[in-house]
């Protein structure tokens, strides 16, 4: 028996090992949220991992106590305003970088990057006065539209990628079909880069949902705050309510799970599987 052979056992248990001990540090966490979200004493739950008694008065007394139904419902209109208007504006934005060609162009793409790289701290405070100066601080509004300044250059950049890998025969074919330009963008080339639109409107998704400098910056009215701000009133100066704040957690990361799960099956879709008859 060669040497490598008899090495092989202990390499595939050394791999186990290692993917088991990756996976218990990354999920630990999710546990220790839902075993606190679960359990019937509000305490940290440092002292006892296992729930004494499994309750759903947590999560009860998340809706009924606090606004949280409200923070909610803000998120979820800021989160859905940023996912259709990024994604539209990336596309066209993509589409128009990846297939035509114009002045600047270059340094259009590198100033993306640019953006992109700066941090969103730096900006915290030229983008509040310019908020203020615009009159939507405490405004849904306001928020949507840094949001949607953030996720452009990713999207842009993303989605590019997508667009160019598309064959140029596919829309020439449909030109010689008579389609004009948006018949062949609704029909052939949007459906193509579908993928490409799932990822970036995830990453937007993500970003929108849980963001926490910009509206904590942004807002100070109750009836506007997100669930970002929300989870800070489970915790006061004196008291934390840590029962309350592992539950409305855990009801702020099921839309996220949701959402990549459903992604997961448009991610690994071929980009042009299919197209060619």
């Amino acid at each position: 028996m060669r040497p490598d052979e008899d090495q092989l056992p202990w390499r595939t248990i050394g791999k186990t090992a290692a993917v088991v001990a990756l996976l218990l540090f990354t999920l630990f966490p999710v546990y220790f949220m839902l075993s606190t979200a679960f359990n019937a004493r509000n305490g940290s739950g440092t002292d006892n991992l296992l729930p004494e008694h499994v309750t759903f008065d947590n999560f009860t007394r998340v809706f009924s106590d606090n606004h949280f139904g409200r923070y909610l419902l803000n998120s979820a209109i800021v989160t859905v305003a940023v996912v259709v208007i990024s994604g539209a504006l990336a596309l066209l934005g993509a589409v128009a970088i990846a297939r035509f060609r114009f002045r600047f162009r270059s340094t259009m793409l590198v100033l993306i990057l640019v953006v992109q790289m700066l941090p969103a701290e730096a900006l915290v405070i030229p983008l509040f006065l310019q908020m203020k100066d615009w009159k939507m601080l405490n405004s849904l509004l306001g928020l949507i539209l840094v949001y949607i300044a953030f996720s452009l250059p990713f999207a842009i950049w993303n989605l590019r990628g997508f667009v160019a890998a598309v064959p140029r025969e596919l829309e020439e074919a449909a030109y010689l079909d008579g389609c004009g330009w948006w018949r062949m963008f609704r029909s052939i080339l949007l459906p193509l880069v579908v993928p490409g639109l799932v990822a970036t409107s995830a990453f937007s998704f993500v970003m929108a949902w849980e963001e926490f400098t910009f509206a904590l910056t942004f807002l100070s009215k109750d009836s506007v705050l997100t669930v970002g701000i929300g989870l800070q009133h489970f915790s006061t100066a004196n008291t934390n309510d840590w029962g309350g704040l592992m539950a409305a957690s855990t009801i702020v990361t099921l839309p996220v799970v949701i959402v990549f799960v459903l992604a997961q099956r448009r991610l690994g879709a071929g980009l042009v599987s299919g197209a060619v008859k």
